[in-house]
């Protein structure tokens, strides 16, 4: 790999800026059909992603831009590096299949751009594929060698067996899994997810990612999972397939704890968990995390959920923060039922706002960690910023493509 892209390369690539805007979404999803044309490609990725969602392509697309624009400043991309590198280990992406999506993406260049896809801009964009590819693989290596030096840790597919199964709404269960092996599981950091490789029977090898909702510990993991509606959209695939067939016994391929979104344990500034419906998965494991570990840090629980009926886990809030003065929880219904209480049931009718945020909480010392649907997670986002919340203390977790949220930017 080049110390660095040549001038040559940066300049051609920038000057492919225009061309992207206008047919980026057309060439991601050409480099798509490409790739998926070999199965076993194929089954590497999160199908729930791609197909009549169309997410993935949109993301990338949105992500080359991203690159091509800031390729002589890719220090700014840093993150979305990290991001991108988190959810290759989930789905156990390893060198040997980068070559792949090169050949893929520069033949959907061709195969868009038609004679403008000359071999000087062929050349530029082959050498900043893998100029990018390499340092994805670098970190990637990292990654995997941390994951399986650690105590519990391991690499590629575990199997874990569903010990218990508890309903928490009409729509969301909880799955509490242990190794198959009887050994330890690596303990996560608070927020990260797991991980997951299922053959439906008719549907071939589905790749999904669950948050944990647990604190870390070294013998189980839960996830909270939501049933989506449709049983036949890529989306709703395995949800309804977990409602449905696990049960206790059940197994499990799983991959080890990852993602660059969890909380900052060595600080004791204040931190505010926001999640909108399933979204509270990752702020549950984070709120047992500083009830069991720092319950003198203050926190907020801050959740939004359509009524009563779909609201999750909402006891094992109310335990956690019980008679511990600096931890405090808030919910807020945006259409609640006749029966729902106000005071007992939830405390404030209608969706979570910044201005409820910045009046409620000290948003000039807190982190806000937010999860939840793309509009909820933009408003929010945004919204802080706006406020005066530095960025760098408005934390996301997005459970998509999260390149998405450059869209709803108002």
């Amino acid at each position: 790999m080049p110390a660095s892209l040549s001038p040559q390369t940066i300049a051609v690539v920038k000057a492919t800026v225009p061309a992207l805007e206008t047919h980026g979404l057309a060439i991601t999803r050409r480099m798509y059909e490409r790739l998926f044309q070999n199965d076993e490609i194929r089954d590497l990725f999160n199908q729930s992603h791609h197909g009549e969602t169309g997410s993935q392509p949109k993301a990338l697309s949105l992500a080359v831009l991203a690159y091509a624009r800031n390729i002589d400043n890719l220090g700014v991309l840093t993150g979305a590096v990290e991001r991108i590198a988190q959810k290759h280990v989930a789905l156990n992406i390893l060198p040997e299949h980068y070559p792949f999506v090169a050949d893929a993406l520069l033949a959907a260049i061709r195969d868009v751009l038609g004679e403008a896809a000359s071999p000087e801009i062929l050349a530029a964009w082959g050498e900043a594929y893998w100029f990018l590819a390499e340092l994805l693989i670098g970190r990637e290596a990292t990654i995997y060698r941390d994951q399986a030096a650690k105590t519990g840790g391991w690499n590629g597919w575990r199997d874990f067996v569903v010990e218990s199964v508890t309903p928490e709404s009409e729509t969301i269960r909880s799955f509490v899994l242990v190794p198959a092996d009887g050994g330890p599981v690596l303990r996560h950091e608070p927020g990260q997810y797991l991980g997951f490789l299922i053959d439906l029977p008719g549907r071939g090898v589905l790749k999904r990612n669950y948050s944990i909702s647990c604190a870390p510990n070294a013998r189980a993991y839960r996830i909270t999972v939501k049933r989506e509606a449709g049983t036949d959209q890529p989306a709703g695939l395995v949800s309804n397939w977990l409602h449905a067939q696990a049960r206790p016994g059940t197994v499990l391929k799983v991959a080890a704890p990852a993602g660059d979104f969890f909380l900052d344990r060595q600080s004791a500034e204040p931190v505010v968990l926001v999640s909108g419906g399933v979204g509270l998965t990752p702020m549950i494991s984070m709120l047992e995390s500083i009830a069991a570990e720092a319950p003198d840090r203050p926190a907020w629980f801050i959740h939004g959920a359509l009524n009563g009926r779909v609201h999750a886990m909402s006891e094992h809030v109310r335990g956690l923060v019980a008679n511990r003065a600096n931890l405090s929880a808030r919910t807020f219904y945006a259409e609640p039922d006749p029966q729902d209480r106000p005071g007992a049931h939830f405390d404030e009718a209608g969706l979570i706002t910044t201005d409820w945020l910045v009046a409620n909480t000290p948003s000039e010392r807190a982190t806000y960690y937010l999860c939840g649907p793309k509009p909820f997670l933009a408003a929010l986002t945004h919204g802080l910023t706006r406020a005066g919340v530095p960025a760098e203390r408005v934390r996301f977790e997005f459970f998509g493509p999260a390149d998405e949220l450059l869209e709803q930017a108002a």
